[in-house]
């Protein structure tokens, strides 16, 4: 396990498609098989190509576009049905070489991604939600563009971004990124509650990411 500190400076560098090394291609190659090569090189295909294109620095919104749309193409399978278990938070590596994924992984995923594209993770919060015409908790990755304005949604239920305020489907509950977590208050300013590594999923992701780079 790893220590509060060690987590803490893990956070700055694990998830990135640049971090996966020949002996974690080979171990997922031997669990999920061979076709978990090309589907983890078309993720690092993606993000250099992406990292290489010009955009304007002041919008982010065809970068939003674009790393959205790349992961929702990751087939949805429920955790019971890919993991056998009722809940599991996947590394974006895992989720390529297994070919599924559910709303966390895909959000964990797109934040990863976001990062190593150079977005700071100021303006990244994945959100847990509740999906009002699914009735069920969702999760979802919001990109603030400053602090306080309405962020807009990357989410698995579709491939286009559009604002908060035009997503009356998710009723948002709590948020975090690798420096806090924010219990949602509707109508006043969010509230913090504390770490992130409070969150036991979350540390466990970390804590796996760690071990990739072991491999």
């Amino acid at each position: 396990m790893l220590g509060m500190g060690a987590v803490l400076a893990a956070t700055q560098e694990l998830g990135f498609s640049r971090s996966v090394t020949p002996g974690l291609v080979q171990r997922y190659a031997a669990k999920f098989g061979p076709e978990s090569r090309t589907r983890i090189a078309g993720w690092q295909a993606f993000v250099r190509s992406t990292a290489a294109a010009p955009r304007p620095s002041a919008n982010e919104l065809e970068l939003l576009a674009a790393v959205n749309t790349f992961f929702n193409g990751i087939p949805f399978i429920d955790d019971l049905k890919h993991w056998r278990v009722e809940d599991y938070w996947a590394t974006p590596a895992e989720a390529f070489a297994s070919d599924g994924a559910d709303c966390e992984d895909f959000s964990i995923a797109k934040y990863f991604a976001l990062k190593e594209l150079g977005v700071p993770i100021q303006r990244l919060r994945i959100t847990y939600v509740k999906a009002v015409r699914l009735n069920q908790a969702h999760m979802v990755l919001a990109y603030y563009p400053e602090p306080d304005a309405v962020p807009l949604i990357l989410d698995n239920l579709e491939d286009s971004v559009r604002p908060a305020s035009e997503r009356d489907d998710l009723i948002p509950v709590y948020s975090f990124n690798d420096e806090d977590v924010l219990i949602v208050r509707q109508g006043q300013r969010d509230a913090r509650a504390g770490s992130s590594l409070q969150i036991r999923l979350w540390r466990a992701l970390l804590e796996k990411l760690e071990q990739e780079l072991h491999y």
